[in-house]
């Protein structure tokens, strides 16, 4: 279950964000002062909980300070969309419906560790911080363009291209934030998971990725994701792989 932890374990001035220069924007003083009275604790969330529950209120934002979360919407019977994943650095639980119930949930694909932040005290980074609150704009402005892209997958793109696309997209990310070695990097997901993020049946998501497999492009197994052919992968996804700007984190 979800465990509120007291006291920081990892402090503002010393998160490790802060040095990765090439991936995240750091603070000013004055905002590395009001994130560090921002943060409330810590959460530490087992794998397989969710933290954050459609329908409910909740009292928090989150971000990522380790492990991999997933978001997701429920129909009343049951059938589950994903809609998008969570890494180390990503903000959790801003919404359209800023104040008002969740209007999906996250749950964590592995043991977790989250920088919890009130809710209701959102008004004052916008009062005070101009520059921070335009960091909540980019990252909510990020979330539409992976969604966009995942709307695309699931409107257009063939089925092979859509499994291609989302190995691609998120080894991009993970290695990014130093979590590779080579060009394998830790996967937590199923192929439950793959199949519940792009409308697909199990049963068509394993034979789609045993073609996959086949290309040669990609290596998959023992929660571990290995691109053994980059070029081929990104030709069958068609994946732009542009150089990506330093993004802020809260």
């Amino acid at each position: 279950m979800p465990e509120a932890s007291p006291a920081r374990s990892v402090p503002c001035e010393a998160c490790p964000f802060r040095s990765f220069h090439a991936v995240f924007r750091d603070f000013t003083p004055d905002e590395l002062e009001f994130i560090s009275g921002f943060k409330v604790g810590e959460l530490r969330v087992e794998h397989g909980n969710t933290f954050l529950m459609q329908g409910t209120s909740s009292a928090h934002l989150y971000t990522v300070l380790s492990g991999w979360a997933f978001r997701y919407k429920l129909l009343p019977d049951g059938r589950r969309q994903i809609l998008n994943y969570a890494l180390p650095g990503d903000f959790v639980g801003l919404q359209g419906a800023v104040l008002n119930a969740m209007e999906h949930s996250v749950e964590a694909l592995t043991d977790m560790v989250l920088c919890i932040f009130p809710r209701d005290r959102l008004w004052e980074l916008h009062r005070g911080h101009p520059t921070l609150a335009f960091d909540l704009t980019w990252l909510s402005a990020r979330e539409e363009q992976i969604l966009d892209e995942h709307l695309l997958s699931v409107g257009r793109r063939t089925a092979i291209e859509r499994i291609a696309y989302l190995l691609l997209h998120l080894f991009t990310r993970a290695k990014q934030l130093g979590l590779a070695e080579g060009n394998a990097v830790p996967f937590p997901l199923t192929q439950q998971h793959v199949a519940d993020t792009l409308g697909m049946s199990l049963v068509h998501t394993n034979k789609t990725f045993q073609r996959l497999r086949r290309s040669g492009a990609v290596r998959w197994d023992r929660n571990e994701l290995e691109i053994l052919d980059p070029a081929e992968l990104g030709q069958i996804a068609q994946y732009d792989a542009a150089e990506r700007a330093v993004r802020p984190f809260i």
